[in-house]
Formats: C-alpha cells, structure tokens, sequence
C-alpha cells in the first residue's frame, strides 16, 4: 500500500512539475491546458489540530497541497503533512489523495461532493488508514456546512485500538471580513464514533472549535487560532488534546 502511495505521489509531483514548466513565466504560477488549471499551497502550522486533537504533538507541522482543477467544477489532488512519530501509528506523515466535484447552486450559493482517501505514510504496525466521502454547502467564501461519513474508521480506547467501525462528523466554519486584510474565523463540530458492543466498545462522541483571526494579503495568509475540544475525544483518538491551545499558521497559495 505504502509503494503504491509513493508511486502515486511521484505521479501527482511529475505532473505537476511538468505543467509548472509549461508556464513558469506567469507571475501567479498557474496554468490552464486543455480546460485544467493548476493550484496549491504550502504551509508552516505550530500545531497540527485535527478534528480537536493534535496530531503532531503539539510541534510544529510542515504542510502542501497540489489539485488540478476542470471547467466543469471536477477537482482532483494529493494533501500532504508532517506529523508525530511518537503518536499512533508511528508514521512520519499523512497524505490524503482527494477527488471532488463543485456544483455552483446560484449566485453565491454552491455544493461540493469530495472522496478523500488519508494514508499515515511511514513505518507502521497497524493500518490506520481509512476513506471517507462528505458533502458541503458553501456560502461564497463566508461560510460552509460539511457532512462526512468514514465507513471504515479505526476505533480506540485511549492508546488501545479496538476495531473499525462508521464515523461521521458535521462540521461548520465561517470567516468574516474585519478590515482589508484582516478576518475573523471561527469553527465548531462533532465527531461521533459508532459503536460495536458495551463496555469500551460503545459508541463515542465529542464536540471541538476554534475561533482566531486571519491576515490575508495576496498569495500570503496568516490564521492565529484557539482551539478546543472535550476530554472525550481522548476515548476516541490516542492522540492530545492541544497542549496550548493556540496555533498559528503561515500559507502561501498558488
């Protein structure tokens, strides 16, 4: 699986550079051939903060994005990020290959339907690898609603892995305009694992946020946020909660 995921990424990379060279000379650095235009990011993060826990251990966290984007509203691309070693399942990295398709309902109004498939790249024991589809509502840029659903998430107890069973979560998120350059952001969701028995095996369910602000000037952003999450997500995830709370992170879009 692990050779497989390289082989992918060394694609996705190949193609990338290859279209990158198409087109250096645009001073946005991207590119349209034959109806695909190409976008990404990369991104420094003090904490990298998954659904309320941090995977990186409370450390710093290096992050890049690479998608191809159609005319049609289809989009497809590979995400990648450093995380802790120390934490389950002993991998380095996570990179999730994603495929999606936007819906434009109206004026400001749109859907977004996206399978994303996460792989913890690295030495492992156990797989905790898993896919999962979810869909959005989106209004402009302002705000969103996601619903998504794991079919096969792994279960823990603590830092004890029990089984696999559906995961689903909602999550909604917004940013609001406070200046020019500056943002308020905000966010609030709920994961809610299913269960397979009694005892350690039931069901289990948190709720986590975050609120901060946001500076964006061109390619650049800059996000400052609070971040929390109950002590149940502990029952859910062998991963902390985050030690400070605080976050930042710098990204450059291209």
């Amino acid at each position: 699986m692990v050779q497989r995921l390289h082989q992918g990424v060394r694609r996705a990379a190949a193609l990338a550079c290859g279209l990158l060279a198409m087109n250096a000379t645009r001073a946005d650095m991207r590119t349209a051939v034959d109806g695909l235009s190409l976008g990404g990011s990369l991104a420094l993060t003090s904490d990298y903060i998954y659904r309320g826990v941090s995977e990186s251990d409370g450390h710093p966290a290096l992050q890049g994005d690479l998608h191809l984007d159609t005319r049609g509203g289809t989009f497809f691309g590979v995400w990648a990020t450093s995380r802790s070693r120390d934490l389950e399942p002993g991998a380095g990295a996570i990179a999730e290959l994603y495929l999606g398709q936007r819906i434009d309902l109206g004026a400001s109004w749109s859907g977004t339907l996206s399978l994303r498939s996460r792989q913890y790249v690295g030495m492992q024991e156990t797989s905790d690898d898993y896919q999962e589809v979810s869909a959005a509502l989106n209004y402009l840029d302002r705000w969103s609603l996601t619903l998504t659903a794991i079919p096969n998430a792994v279960r823990y107890w603590f830092y004890e892995r029990l089984s696999r069973s559906p995961a689903y979560t909602a999550e909604s998120a917004g940013q609001w305009p406070l200046g020019r350059y500056l943002l308020a952001t905000a966010g609030l969701g709920y994961y809610r694992s299913t269960g397979t028995g009694a005892g350690i095996n039931r069901g289990t369910g948190y709720a986590y946020g975050d609120a901060g602000v946001a500076l964006e000037r061109g390619p650049w952003r800059l996000d400052l946020g609070y971040y929390q999450a109950q002590r149940a997500a502990r029952r859910s995830f062998p991963y902390p909660l985050p030690s400070h709370r605080l976050a930042a992170t710098i990204a450059w879009q291209f």
